[in-house]
């Protein structure tokens, strides 16, 4: 039996997947879309090739992932009868990952999100109904704790209905939530909620760049629009894969939501940035708290604007309100059942800087081996 694990060619999702086949022993049913199957494997081999050899990912492939060539969105994924029968029959647990962070789009998160949940939902239901289902992991968002400021928020009242949202993804996700608890009352679920998933702290090399850009074009401002004692939830994404599979796999977690995060540990910007000022022999920026209604009416204007510069503009204005509400998520659950902590951002972000510059915000994947002779059938 396996793990069905959606979003595994996507930034989580794929160290979700090396955290389970390598540290975990798992077995796993992944979904991809592709036309067929050597596409299908050639993208599931550029989203572990950060984390596996060739040689080991081409091990797994062959004995214990199982790869559906689907769509999220369509019913029944789009699958065969018979393919969507053996995806039920072979799965004993979910870990739904997949998502549309697209927090511009409401079209898109709709689709994705609640669309794609409910595909997701009703395949654990068909699971539940003829064998049962060991887990149903629902990744979700700290943002659907909606428009805060100023606080420290604990899981069980993170959500408030009354609350307005900053955007789709936020709200999207927040509904998602309702619909695991409502469509599988009586399953074991565990809801993981990542606050800002900023580098991974064991090596600079990266395949998601939007935040990142965002944080480089911050970070090389001589002035930055904000209180330099705000705090800033970031978790390193290798902290929030390993709490995934580890909890997922535990026979009985001690919580069903857990917030991954940073919590009251989380650095303020003024740390953050005399980090990054002292790796560049530089000067750490001013803060002018009163510039950020200003920088703020800027931004929106650029992001009007067509090419690079509205582009950039744009992810930093949605990135924006997160960023100046100084507020965290206790992570006091996560961090107590595994036994350590996520590591400083201060403590990696130079390095996630300075080869996002030298890449040019891109990461070089490498191709299918020849020597391989071809896509596995």
């Amino acid at each position: 039996m396996a793990i069905f694990l959606t979003g595994s060619t996507g930034y989580i999702g794929a160290h979700v997947a090396a955290n389970l086949l390598r540290d975990h022993g798992a077995a796993l049913n992944v979904l991809v879309r592709a036309r067929d199957a050597g596409e299908a494997e050639s993208r599931l081999w550029q989203a572990l090739q950060l984390h596996l050899e060739f040689p080991q990912f081409y091990e797994f492939l062959q004995t214990r992932v199982r790869v559906f060539r689907g769509d999220l969105t369509e019913p029944g994924f789009g699958l065969e009868r018979d393919e969507y029968d053996r995806l039920i029959h072979t799965t004993d647990s979910v870990i739904h990952c997949a998502a549309s962070l697209n927090r511009k789009s409401e079209k898109s998160c709709l689709n994705v999100n609640l669309r794609g949940t409910l595909e997701v939902l009703t395949l654990a239901r068909h699971i539940e109904h003829y064998h049962g289902l060991r887990r149903f992991s629902e990744v979700s968002t700290v943002a659907v704790a909606g428009k805060r400021q100023n606080e420290v928020v604990r899981e069980d009242t993170s959500i408030d209905w009354d609350r307005s949202d900053y955007d789709p993804y936020a709200r999207t996700k927040k509904f998602c939530e309702h619909m695991t608890r409502m469509l599988l009352p009586e399953t074991p679920k565990t809801i993981f909620r990542p606050s800002i998933v900023l580098g991974d702290s064991r090596h600079p090399e990266t395949t998601q760049f939007d935040m990142v850009k965002a944080f480089v074009f911050l970070a090389g401002l001589p002035m930055l629009p904000f209180r330099s004692s705000d705090k800033i939830d970031i978790v390193n994404v290798d902290f929030v894969a390993e709490a995934i599979a580890t909890l997922h796999q535990k026979d009985r977690p001690e919580h069903e939501i857990y917030h991954l995060s940073s919590g009251v540990h989380s650095q303020t910007f003024g740390e953050i940035t005399r980090a990054l000022a002292s790796a560049q022999n530089k000067r750490a920026p001013v803060f002018v708290p009163v510039a950020e209604r200003p920088f703020t009416g800027s931004v929106n204007f650029l992001a009007n604007r067509k090419g690079a510069i509205g582009k950039d503009a744009s992810l930093l204005k949605v990135f924006m309100p997160y960023l100046v509400w100084n507020t965290v998520f206790d992570n006091t659950r996560v961090t107590a059942e595994l036994g350590k902590k996520p590591v400083l951002f201060a403590q990696y972000c130079y390095p996630l800087l300075k080869f996002s510059r030298e890449n040019n915000f891109s990461y070089r994947y490498r191709p299918w081996p020849a020597a391989a002779g071809g896509h596995a059938a």
